[in-house]
């Protein structure tokens, strides 16, 4: 929840270019969900199907936010913030059409959008635990460029072409495995 609500208000100040602040709060960030991970993985009994619903849709739009922000404060190139984001709305639809398929009938909102009833498990593939890290360290670094004085880094303006290739390649991996990264756990009666 914590980096949902940051989110907002990180891309309100990347707009208004205080880039000290949100290179703070963007490492915040980034503790909280280390911690939240770090706390799911050490002690089983603290995992919950709204926190394994939730982590990834933190990430969702925590990305897309700093994406568009950065890329209105001139930090990210348009056409990478839009092949980030064109993916991860690829991806939502996939989740929805597979949860759709999944939700024994009758479906309906309170049933289909009830976190609480896991009908369903997204594996990530590794070219997307690698692309999502490689999109992070996209952000810190473009919030780090004006504050450490490196925005025409040809450095970073290579990691934009590296996050273009693992994002793109993070789709594509998804639509190639397609079933591998689903794993079933209720079915529709007949």
């Amino acid at each position: 929840m914590c980096r949902i609500l940051l989110a907002p208000y990180l891309g309100y100040l990347i707009t208004q270019q205080h880039f000290d602040l949100s290179l703070g709060l963007f490492t915040l960030a980034g503790a909280t969900d280390l911690l939240d991970g770090f706390i799911a993985r050490t002690w089983p009994t603290q995992k919950s199907a709204l926190g394994s619903a939730l982590d990834p849709l933190a990430d969702k739009i925590l990305i897309s936010v700093l994406y568009v922000s950065l890329t209105y404060a001139e930090l990210i190139p348009a056409p990478l913030t839009a092949l980030v984001i064109f993916r991860d709305i690829g991806l939502i639809a996939a989740v929805f059409w597979v949860r759709y398929k999944t939700v024994p009938p009758p479906v309906t909102l309170s049933k289909f959008f009830n976190p609480c009833y896991t009908t369903a498990q997204l594996k990530p593939t590794l070219f997307s635990k690698v692309n999502t890290a490689i999109q992070l360290f996209l952000v810190a670094a473009s919030l780090a460029a004006p504050v450490f004085h490196y925005t025409d880094s040809a450095l970073l303006q290579g990691l934009w072409y590296v996050t273009a290739v693992t994002t793109a390649a993070s789709g594509y991996s998804y639509w190639h495995y397609g079933r591998k990264t689903v794993k079933v756990l209720n079915t529709r009666s007949p």
